[in-house]
Parts: structure tokens; sequence; C-alpha cells
């Protein structure tokens, strides 16, 4: 949490994070609004539905530039919270969210 109390996109499951120059970006799953329509494991390799539960998992939350058009693309299809999707894809950098970024401001679009 920063020094004026508001806790920031980098903060949320950041404790046992890679540094940020070796992995910029991260993922923020809102795995309770995910209802396995599949669409993120069709277009991205870091996706996979789960045959116990049917819902989808990151085998990874912390990735680099390589690994960002797939992930990105991953949270636009999502299907999830009428259209503005349960993946976020967050640059750690700037705290912004890269995608889906529904309010089209870069302010973390999570639904606790």
């Amino acid at each position: 949490m920063s020094d004026d109390g508001i806790q920031r996109a980098s903060d949320i499951g950041s404790s046992d994070a890679p540094p940020i120059d070796e992995k910029p970006y991260k993922l923020i799953f809102e795995a309770n609004k995910c209802f396995g329509a599949g669409k993120c494991a069709e277009v991205s390799d870091n996706w996979e539905l789960s045959i116990t539960s049917g819902l989808a998992q990151p085998t990874t939350y912390f990735f680099g530039e390589d690994d960002l058009d797939h992930n990105v693309r991953a949270a636009e299809v999502c299907p999830a919270k009428k259209d503005d999707g349960c993946i976020h894809v967050i640059d750690r950098r700037t705290d912004e969210e890269i995608a889906p970024d529904p309010h089209g401001d870069g302010t973390l679009s999570v639904d606790w």
C-alpha cells in the first residue's frame, strides 16, 4: 500500500513477485467471476481450463514482454462481468490496467 493509504494494482498479490524489470506485467484474476467459457484458453497458452472445477486458471501471474499480447487477448475476449472480463493485465511499472480497460483510463476495473 502506498504512503497515501491507497491500494494500487501492483500491491495486489505481489508479495512473492519477481523483480519488475524481469517481469513487468501481472495478472489479477477474479476467479470468483469466472464461469468457464474457455475463451482465454483458446487464445493464450498461459490460460487453461481446470477439468476439476471447469474454470480457467493461469499458469503464471507475472510475465514479460514476450507474453504480453496473448495475455491481453485473453483479457479482451473474456465474456465474464458483462463483457468487462475477469482477467486484468497490469503494467507493474505504471499501475495501469492494460486490458480490458473498460474505463479507457488505465484504472483498475476489478469488481471485488
